[in-house]
């Protein structure tokens, strides 16, 4: 007599499943967001002093019609950089994540909301990553790998160092658990 092999593919009632709008999430550092104020404000100002620069310089011919454009190329840059940095604060605002049991979850957007979640088993490696500003800031971010994909599956930017280095030992030390029903 030959086993039987019993496969089911029963319904998800949807509504019963966990909502993320229910992860309790927590907002990056407000001090990522305004390094990268300053930041984007820093580099508005470069630009606008060198287009400046090519306005006003002696040493190379513009034609008078380049002389007419370049205020207008300053406006139209000013306002594109300024737009940036403006969305950027904004966006910056928007960034959470979640760290359960089972899962990492980072939810990012200011118009188009993206939401990602990492199970930890699924999780190859973590990366705990600092910039110059970053160390100076005390902050970190983390990429997390997924297994086999080449690339970091997300970031979670803005971190505090002692936050970053609790999440990644977190991950690592539960990575391999399995649990079994």
């Amino acid at each position: 007599m030959k086993d039987e092999i019993s496969f089911e593919n029963n319904e998800v009632n949807v509504q019963s499943l966990p909502q993320i709008e229910q992860l309790k999430l927590v907002a990056i550092s407000s001090k990522h967001r305004m390094a990268n104020l300053g930041i984007n404000i820093l580099l508005t100002l470069l630009a606008l002093i060198i287009a400046l620069f090519v306005h006003f310089q002696n040493f190379m011919p513009i034609s008078p019609n380049a002389v007419k454009t370049v205020p207008i190329i300053c406006v139209i840059l000013a306002l594109i950089l300024l737009g940036k940095t403006i969305f950027g604060f904004f966006a910056d605002k928007r960034k959470f994540y979640a760290l359960r049991n089972q899962d990492l979850s980072y939810i990012s957007g200011l118009i188009f909301k993206k939401a990602v979640t990492q199970p930890i088993l699924r999780i190859q490696h973590v990366e705990l990553k600092r910039g110059p500003i970053d160390r100076k800031l005390g902050l970190a971010k983390i990429q997390v790998f997924s297994a086999g994909g080449a690339t970091h599956t997300f970031e979670i930017p803005g971190l505090e160092v002692d936050t970053a280095e609790s999440i990644r030992q977190f991950i690592l030390d539960h990575k391999d658990v399995v649990h079994h029903g």
